[in-house]
């Protein structure tokens, strides 16, 4: 089980992600203007970007844990169950939703850096 306060931990430990508050009551996590993954506090439920293949292995594996993501899931995004995700699998899956929106360069010293889950 994750809670939302330990999801945006995971987020804005990535280097550059900041939070915005959009659409009155959706958090958003960000690099820039670009957009990783969101939710809401109370709905026990996120949004991650992903791929149309890592979504379809994800939705296969576990469904119970993840769906499509509503507006945005016909993009690969997908819907994360926070009572029901492992905590190291959200980690995972919010890195790899960040280094598809990070510029490159970022991404390069990010990975040069040798995060340990430790520090995330």
């Amino acid at each position: 089980m994750v809670t939302f306060d330990q999801f945006l931990t995971m987020s804005l430990a990535l280097p550059r992600a900041a939070e915005r508050l959009t659409w009155e009551t959706t958090v958003t996590l960000r690099v820039g203007e670009k957009i990783f993954a969101m939710g809401t506090p109370d709905s026990g439920e996120v949004s991650v970007k992903a791929s149309k293949e890592d979504q379809a292995e994800l939705l296969a594996a576990e469904p119970e844990v993840y769906s499509p993501a509503p507006y945005v899931g016909r993009h690969g995004w997908v819907l994360v169950r926070l009572a029901e995700v492992d905590p190291d699998e959200l980690r995972d899956l919010l890195t790899d939703a960040w280094r598809s929106i990070a510029p490159k360069k970022l991404v390069r010293e990010f990975e040069a850096s040798g995060p340990t889950p430790e520090t995330m």
